[in-house]
């Protein structure tokens, strides 16, 4: 049976793209329904915010409510090869400086947006699957549930990596470069070793050949640890997808110091984490929003931030154009030009990480023209609602720069490191079955 009532705004999920722009739309007075499947809380990873998310948790009046969620202050972040040099940048070196942030466990962090929202008058149902869209119009949408049919005027699809709307319409293409095609191997521990005085809160990024390692600490006790590898090279540590991580860890010196008195599962999850993109963004009826739109490498912890900056985006062009201050074709224009600003600097950081150039000049720590600190505004999320031009030079230096590094010397040059050519450490690690994951 159809559901009577006209929303102004259907969305499909309630993930932290979902619940921002169904809040701001209940704000600002219209009806909007959130139609997520999965209960919360849910587990989810991606545990660090950026700088510029913690700036808009405050301009949304959610200060107080982020409080109730377990975290960890985060001033900077740190980065290491492997083999154990590391570097810590802190957000006050970004340019201009950038504030203080927070690691937070995810599904008490959802589900307090989702709150939020229901809190602001969003109608938010909880279990309920979108099974197709059977209109999608400018002003006239309407979707099958197995809970019925629900209509509306608009429509956004927050449906995270399930790209619900991509599907329907067959845009999601995956990025073609290997070194955007990964799979991640996590799971959470106690008693990891963490930096001293404020920094103890600094997420460490080590980097190797075949990937990279996250280490964020989420509260007090738990250290959210992962191994992000390329998804032929982990098919080649000849271990299940379940003991990567343990297997990974054993051959790093940077991860394993800091984890030989940890304590955790002996075997870990797995999700894919290949890049896509879902274009266009916008089209009649709907706008696609958050990782619905574009998955982005999560070596930079840019997810949460992103979604939450692409709901209120969606939400505003919306609410322009159900005032009429707006026409539908340029509140489109204007989204997609949003996302494709916001995205385009991240993917072009991201492609240059994985190169060995980039490494060494950016662990070197310093540059000429602080192009060191136009790279950790990008780190801070301080490219909304485009990169300002003040960055965008410094960018293109420090990346001409990477281009002549391969060639002349203009750092002090560092020895790759592969996790594939290390032998396995042989220190206790947290139970036994877990030490001979390790050295499988």
């Amino acid at each position: 049976m159809a559901d009577s009532t006209l929303f102004d705004v259907i969305l499909i999920g309630g993930g932290p793209a979902g619940a921002t722009a169904a809040m701001l739309l209940a704000r600002a007075g219209f009806r909007a329904v959130v139609l997520e499947k999965t209960p919360f809380p849910r587990f989810h990873i991606g545990e660090s915010l950026l700088p510029r998310n913690f700036t808009m948790l405050k301009e949304l009046g959610l200060e107080e409510a982020v409080k109730s969620v377990p975290s960890t202050p985060k001033y900077g972040v740190e980065f290491a090869m492997g083999d154990g040099h590391n570097i810590c940048f802190s957000f006050q070196s970004a340019l201009p400086p950038a504030s203080e942030t927070l690691n937070i466990e995810r599904a008490p962090f959802d589900r307090m947006l989702l709150d939020q929202a229901r809190l602001a008058g969003a109608d938010v149902r909880e279990g309920v699957t979108v099974k197709e869209v059977l209109k999608l119009e400018d002003g006239d949408v309407a979707v099958a549930t197995d809970a019925g049919e629900i209509r509306g005027r608009w429509l956004l699809d927050c449906s995270g990596q399930n790209t619900f709307l991509a599907r329907h319409f067959g845009t999601r293409k995956t990025s073609a470069d290997r070194h955007l095609q990964k799979v991640a191997h996590f799971a959470h521990f106690h008693n990891v070793k963490r930096l001293p005085g404020i920094d103890a809160g600094n997420p460490l990024i080590v980097m190797c050949e075949e990937g990279w390692f996250w280490l964020i600490p989420i509260d007090p006790e738990r250290m959210s640890v992962g191994l992000v590898m390329d998804a032929a090279a982990a098919k080649q540590t000849g271990v299940p997808a379940s003991r990567v991580l343990q297997w990974g860890i054993a051959r790093c010196p940077a991860v394993h110091e800091r984890m030989v008195h940890a304590t955790g599962p002996e075997t870990n999850q797995v999700i894919a984490n290949f890049s896509y993109t879902c274009r266009p963004y916008a089209g009649p009826g709907h706008f696609l929003v958050g990782d619905a739109a574009a998955f982005l490498d999560p070596i930079f912890s840019t997810g949460v931030t992103l979604g939450m900056m692409a709901g209120r985006e969606a939400a505003n062009q919306v609410i322009a154009i159900l005032k009429e201050a707006k026409a539908s074709d340029r509140a489109r224009r204007d989204y997609v030009r949003f996302i494709d600003n916001t995205t385009g600097v991240f993917f072009k950081l991201i492609r240059n990480y994985y190169g060995h150039s980039f490494r060494e000049l950016f662990l070197n720590g310093t540059g000429p023209m602080q192009v060191h600190s136009a790279v950790l505004s990008v780190l801070a999320g301080q490219v909304f609602p485009r990169v300002p031009w003040a960055l965008r030079w410094r960018l293109w230096l420090f990346y001409l720069c990477v281009r002549l590094n391969r060639t002349f010397s203009l750092v002090p040059r560092r020895q790759k490191f592969s996790l594939m050519a290390q032998q396995p450490a042989q220190s206790q690690r947290p139970s036994a079955e877990g030490a001979k994951a390790m050295s499988a």
